[in-house]
């Protein structure tokens, strides 16, 4: 999964370091795929999903990118339904 940081968002960075003896938390979380006018029409649940990598921005100063952070799940079940 991929989102834009924001600055008062560390929901990502909370749930790994939450991670202890490499034990991590499982959660299932839930991803919706919204239509132009915001209705959900698709969504995806991760069944006893954990974090296995978080990566952030660069941060190279001579680009004008937005920052970025990437974190790739492990899940147990997926249940897809259409809405």
């Amino acid at each position: 999964m991929k989102k834009g940081i924001l600055t008062n968002d560390q929901t990502s960075w909370d749930w790994v370091s939450e991670i202890k003896m490499n034990l991590p938390v499982r959660r299932t979380i839930t991803i919706w795929l919204l239509d132009e006018a915001g209705n959900r029409t698709i969504e995806w649940q991760l069944i006893n999903a954990w974090p296995t990598k978080i990566t952030g921005t660069d941060l190279k100063s001579d680009r004008n990118e937005i920052a970025v952070e990437l974190v790739e799940l492990v899940y147990e079940n997926l249940k897809i339904s259409m809405k």
